[in-house]
Protein backbone atom coordinates (compact mmCIF):
# COMPACT_ATOMS: atom_id res chain seq x y z
CA UNK A 1 0.00 0.00 0.00
CA UNK A 2 0.93 3.82 -0.16
CA UNK A 3 2.20 5.56 2.39
CA UNK A 4 -0.49 8.41 3.65
CA UNK A 5 0.01 11.65 4.00
CA UNK A 6 -2.56 14.73 4.03
CA UNK A 7 -3.19 18.48 4.41
CA UNK A 8 -5.27 19.94 7.55
CA UNK A 9 -7.14 23.09 6.90
CA UNK A 10 -10.48 24.69 6.86
CA UNK A 11 -11.08 26.34 4.36
CA UNK A 12 -8.74 23.47 1.90
CA UNK A 13 -10.40 23.22 -1.28
CA UNK A 14 -8.06 25.61 -2.72
CA UNK A 15 -5.01 23.68 -1.50
CA UNK A 16 -2.29 22.70 -4.00
CA UNK A 17 -0.83 20.67 -1.68
CA UNK A 18 -2.09 17.35 -2.93
CA UNK A 19 -0.69 18.06 -6.93
CA UNK A 20 3.03 19.23 -5.08
CA UNK A 21 3.40 16.70 -3.18
CA UNK A 22 2.08 14.19 -6.18
CA UNK A 23 4.50 15.82 -8.14
CA UNK A 24 7.83 15.30 -5.79
CA UNK A 25 6.56 11.69 -5.23
CA UNK A 26 6.80 11.35 -9.10
CA UNK A 27 10.25 13.04 -8.92
CA UNK A 28 11.77 11.12 -6.15
CA UNK A 29 9.93 7.88 -6.83
CA UNK A 30 8.63 7.85 -3.30
CA UNK A 31 4.96 5.27 -3.54
CA UNK A 32 2.70 7.70 -1.52
CA UNK A 33 -0.78 8.91 -1.43
CA UNK A 34 -1.69 12.48 -0.59
CA UNK A 35 -5.05 13.99 0.31
CA UNK A 36 -6.68 17.30 1.24
CA UNK A 37 -8.80 17.14 4.37
CA UNK A 38 -11.08 19.53 6.20
CA UNK A 39 -11.24 19.21 9.07
CA UNK A 40 -13.75 21.25 11.48
CA UNK A 41 -12.70 24.32 13.49
CA UNK A 42 -13.06 22.70 17.20
CA UNK A 43 -12.00 18.85 15.59
CA UNK A 44 -8.58 19.20 14.74
CA UNK A 45 -7.11 16.81 17.11
CA UNK A 46 -9.95 14.36 16.65
CA UNK A 47 -9.20 14.48 13.09
CA UNK A 48 -5.22 13.98 13.25
CA UNK A 49 -5.66 10.81 15.32
CA UNK A 50 -8.34 9.71 12.98
CA UNK A 51 -5.41 9.94 10.05
CA UNK A 52 -3.57 8.58 12.41
CA UNK A 53 -5.49 5.03 12.76
CA UNK A 54 -6.07 4.74 9.16
CA UNK A 55 -2.42 4.47 8.82
CA UNK A 56 -1.25 8.23 8.01
CA UNK A 57 2.21 9.01 7.96
CA UNK A 58 2.40 12.56 7.81
CA UNK A 59 0.37 15.88 7.64
CA UNK A 60 0.85 19.44 6.14
CA UNK A 61 -1.15 21.88 8.54
CA UNK A 62 -2.41 25.01 7.50
CA UNK A 63 -4.75 27.94 8.17
CA UNK A 64 -6.11 28.08 11.47
CA UNK A 65 -4.20 24.88 12.96
CA UNK A 66 -0.57 25.70 13.33
CA UNK A 67 -0.78 26.96 16.80
CA UNK A 68 -3.04 23.85 17.67
CA UNK A 69 -0.61 21.90 16.02
CA UNK A 70 2.38 22.58 17.85
CA UNK A 71 0.27 21.87 21.11
CA UNK A 72 -0.66 18.32 19.98
CA UNK A 73 2.80 17.54 18.88
CA UNK A 74 4.77 15.65 21.43
CA UNK A 75 8.41 16.23 20.06
CA UNK A 76 9.01 19.40 18.07
CA UNK A 77 11.68 20.45 16.30
CA UNK A 78 14.23 23.61 17.45
CA UNK A 79 12.61 25.83 14.52
CA UNK A 80 8.98 24.68 15.37
CA UNK A 81 9.61 25.97 19.54
CA UNK A 82 11.29 29.01 18.20
CA UNK A 83 7.51 29.80 16.40
CA UNK A 84 5.47 27.77 18.55
CA UNK A 85 3.73 27.06 15.72
CA UNK A 86 3.35 24.01 13.56
CA UNK A 87 3.00 23.50 10.01
CA UNK A 88 4.05 19.75 9.34
CA UNK A 89 3.48 16.92 11.20
CA UNK A 90 4.78 13.17 11.16
CA UNK A 91 3.83 10.22 12.82
CA UNK A 92 6.66 8.04 14.66
CA UNK A 93 5.03 5.22 16.60
CA UNK A 94 3.22 7.28 19.42
CA UNK A 95 5.40 10.19 18.91
CA UNK A 96 4.00 13.34 16.69
CA UNK A 97 6.83 15.01 15.59
CA UNK A 98 6.08 18.53 14.64
CA UNK A 99 8.36 21.20 12.54
CA UNK A 100 8.02 24.55 10.59
CA UNK A 101 8.82 24.76 7.43
CA UNK A 102 7.69 28.01 6.70
CA UNK A 103 10.51 30.10 7.51
CA UNK A 104 12.45 27.87 5.26
CA UNK A 105 9.93 28.27 2.38
CA UNK A 106 9.87 31.67 2.65
CA UNK A 107 13.29 32.37 2.34
CA UNK A 108 14.39 30.09 -0.24
CA UNK A 109 11.37 32.24 -2.09
CA UNK A 110 12.51 35.49 -1.60
CA UNK A 111 16.23 35.29 -1.62
CA UNK A 112 16.72 32.33 -4.42
CA UNK A 113 13.12 32.68 -6.90
CA UNK A 114 13.09 36.45 -6.56
CA UNK A 115 16.62 37.25 -6.31
CA UNK A 116 15.57 39.78 -3.05
CA UNK A 117 17.92 40.13 -0.17
CA UNK A 118 16.82 41.20 2.95
CA UNK A 119 20.20 42.32 4.98
CA UNK A 120 19.91 45.93 5.56
CA UNK A 121 16.24 45.92 4.57
CA UNK A 122 13.51 47.24 6.10
CA UNK A 123 11.13 44.84 6.34
CA UNK A 124 7.15 44.92 7.66
CA UNK A 125 5.11 41.73 8.30
CA UNK A 126 1.96 41.94 8.64
CA UNK A 127 -0.41 39.41 10.91
CA UNK A 128 0.64 37.85 14.52
CA UNK A 129 -0.72 34.19 14.15
CA UNK A 130 0.58 31.10 12.63
CA UNK A 131 2.28 32.05 9.61
CA UNK A 132 3.98 34.96 11.13
CA UNK A 133 5.39 33.09 13.97
CA UNK A 134 7.18 30.69 11.66
CA UNK A 135 9.26 33.00 9.68
CA UNK A 136 10.02 35.47 12.62
CA UNK A 137 13.08 33.76 13.23
CA UNK A 138 14.32 33.14 10.06
CA UNK A 139 13.80 36.91 9.01
CA UNK A 140 15.78 38.20 11.58
CA UNK A 141 18.64 35.60 10.92
CA UNK A 142 18.91 37.53 7.80
CA UNK A 143 19.55 40.62 9.55
CA UNK A 144 17.24 43.07 7.98
CA UNK A 145 17.80 46.50 9.45
CA UNK A 146 14.19 46.62 10.88
CA UNK A 147 11.88 44.15 11.73
CA UNK A 148 8.42 45.31 12.35
CA UNK A 149 4.92 43.73 12.77
CA UNK A 150 1.65 44.86 12.80
CA UNK A 151 -1.47 43.03 13.57
CA UNK A 152 -5.56 44.10 14.29
CA UNK A 153 -5.14 42.47 17.55
CA UNK A 154 -2.05 44.81 18.58
CA UNK A 155 -1.41 42.60 22.32
CA UNK A 156 -0.78 39.94 19.86
CA UNK A 157 1.66 41.43 17.91
CA UNK A 158 3.30 42.76 21.08
CA UNK A 159 3.35 39.23 22.35
CA UNK A 160 5.11 38.19 19.33
CA UNK A 161 7.51 41.11 19.60
CA UNK A 162 8.72 40.18 23.10
CA UNK A 163 9.02 36.02 22.31
CA UNK A 164 12.04 37.19 19.76
CA UNK A 165 13.01 40.40 21.23
CA UNK A 166 15.77 38.80 23.30
CA UNK A 167 17.50 36.92 20.70
CA UNK A 168 16.99 39.27 17.66
CA UNK A 169 20.18 40.47 15.81
CA UNK A 170 17.77 43.73 14.06
CA UNK A 171 15.47 46.38 15.54
CA UNK A 172 12.00 43.99 16.19
CA UNK A 173 9.38 46.49 16.58
CA UNK A 174 5.14 46.80 16.89
CA UNK A 175 4.13 50.21 15.80
CA UNK A 176 0.90 49.91 18.02
CA UNK A 177 -1.33 48.52 15.12
CA UNK A 178 -1.84 49.29 11.43
CA UNK A 179 -3.22 52.90 12.20
CA UNK A 180 0.57 53.89 13.25
CA UNK A 181 2.16 52.90 9.90
CA UNK A 182 1.43 55.67 8.31
CA UNK A 183 4.76 58.02 7.83
CA UNK A 184 6.69 54.48 7.81
CA UNK A 185 7.95 52.68 4.52
CA UNK A 186 9.65 49.88 4.23
CA UNK A 187 11.55 47.89 1.36
CA UNK A 188 9.55 44.42 1.92
CA UNK A 189 6.20 44.38 2.76
CA UNK A 190 4.88 40.40 3.69
CA UNK A 191 0.74 39.58 4.18
CA UNK A 192 0.95 37.06 6.79
CA UNK A 193 -2.39 37.07 7.53
CA UNK A 194 -5.38 34.90 5.66
CA UNK A 195 -7.36 38.09 5.01
CA UNK A 196 -7.32 37.31 1.07
CA UNK A 197 -8.16 33.36 1.79
CA UNK A 198 -11.80 35.49 2.76
CA UNK A 199 -11.49 38.44 -0.05
CA UNK A 200 -10.76 40.85 2.22
CA UNK A 201 -7.49 43.63 2.50
CA UNK A 202 -5.72 43.80 6.15
CA UNK A 203 -6.92 47.57 7.25
CA UNK A 204 -4.09 49.43 6.15
CA UNK A 205 -4.41 53.29 5.72
CA UNK A 206 -4.94 53.74 2.22
CA UNK A 207 -2.44 57.03 2.27
CA UNK A 208 0.13 55.12 4.67
CA UNK A 209 2.63 55.18 1.80
CA UNK A 210 4.12 52.27 3.64
CA UNK A 211 5.77 50.89 0.43
CA UNK A 212 9.32 52.27 -0.61
CA UNK A 213 10.27 53.12 -3.94
CA UNK A 214 11.62 49.21 -5.49
CA UNK A 215 10.00 47.40 -2.83
CA UNK A 216 8.78 43.88 -2.93
CA UNK A 217 4.81 43.41 -2.16
CA UNK A 218 4.27 39.70 -1.04
CA UNK A 219 1.61 38.12 -0.20
CA UNK A 220 1.90 34.31 1.56
CA UNK A 221 -1.65 33.56 0.59
CA UNK A 222 -1.90 32.78 -3.32
CA UNK A 223 -4.78 32.40 -6.13
CA UNK A 224 -5.47 33.66 -9.60
CA UNK A 225 -4.78 37.02 -10.32
CA UNK A 226 -3.96 39.78 -7.52
CA UNK A 227 -5.18 38.95 -4.21
CA UNK A 228 -6.58 41.98 -2.18
CA UNK A 229 -3.35 42.72 -0.81
CA UNK A 230 -1.52 42.81 -4.25
CA UNK A 231 -4.16 44.36 -5.45
CA UNK A 232 -3.80 47.52 -3.23
CA UNK A 233 0.16 47.12 -3.42
CA UNK A 234 -0.40 47.62 -7.18
CA UNK A 235 -3.17 50.68 -6.77
CA UNK A 236 -0.30 52.00 -4.75
CA UNK A 237 2.38 52.52 -7.00
CA UNK A 238 4.40 49.39 -6.46
CA UNK A 239 5.67 47.13 -9.42
CA UNK A 240 7.13 44.38 -7.70
CA UNK A 241 4.56 42.09 -6.76
CA UNK A 242 4.43 38.26 -5.68
CA UNK A 243 2.21 35.52 -4.22
CA UNK A 244 3.07 32.91 -1.70
CA UNK A 245 2.85 30.30 -4.54
CA UNK A 246 6.85 29.71 -4.72
CA UNK A 247 6.49 29.72 -0.87
CA UNK A 248 4.10 27.38 -0.82
CA UNK A 249 6.19 24.77 -2.87
CA UNK A 250 9.44 25.55 -1.13
CA UNK A 251 8.04 24.82 2.18
CA UNK A 252 6.39 21.78 1.07
CA UNK A 253 9.63 20.62 -0.37
CA UNK A 254 11.28 21.05 3.46
CA UNK A 255 8.79 19.02 4.81
CA UNK A 256 8.87 16.09 2.05
CA UNK A 257 12.56 16.21 3.28
CA UNK A 258 11.00 16.32 7.15
CA UNK A 259 9.06 13.01 6.09
CA UNK A 260 10.52 11.25 3.29
CA UNK A 261 14.62 12.08 3.98
CA UNK A 262 15.03 13.57 0.12
CA UNK A 263 14.90 17.01 -1.17
CA UNK A 264 12.55 17.52 -4.19
CA UNK A 265 13.85 20.29 -7.01
CA UNK A 266 11.45 22.50 -6.37
CA UNK A 267 11.85 24.90 -10.10
CA UNK A 268 9.76 22.41 -12.33
CA UNK A 269 6.99 22.44 -10.23
CA UNK A 270 6.65 26.13 -9.56
CA UNK A 271 7.02 26.63 -13.18
CA UNK A 272 4.07 24.10 -13.49
CA UNK A 273 1.63 25.57 -11.20
CA UNK A 274 2.13 29.02 -13.35
CA UNK A 275 1.51 27.56 -16.10
CA UNK A 276 -1.58 26.21 -15.10
CA UNK A 277 -2.74 29.06 -13.43
CA UNK A 278 -2.17 31.15 -16.01
CA UNK A 279 -3.84 28.88 -18.28
CA UNK A 280 -7.13 28.60 -15.85
CA UNK A 281 -9.51 26.16 -15.22
CA UNK A 282 -9.63 23.69 -17.72
CA UNK A 283 -13.11 22.29 -18.95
Amino acid sequence: MSDLYCVFGNPISHSKSPVIHTAFARQCRQDLRYEALLAPIDGFAASVRTFIAAGGRGANVTVPFKEEAFRLATRLSVRAELAAAVNSLRFDGAEIVGDNTDGAGLLRDLLVNLACPIAGRRVLLLGAGGAARGVVAPLLEQRPATLVIANRNVSRAQELVQCFAASASASLLCPGGYPELAGQSFDLVINATSASLAGALPPLPAAAGIFAPASLAYDMMYGKGDTPFLAFARAQGVERLADGLGMLVEQAAEAFHFWRGLRPDSTPVIAALRARSEAGPAG
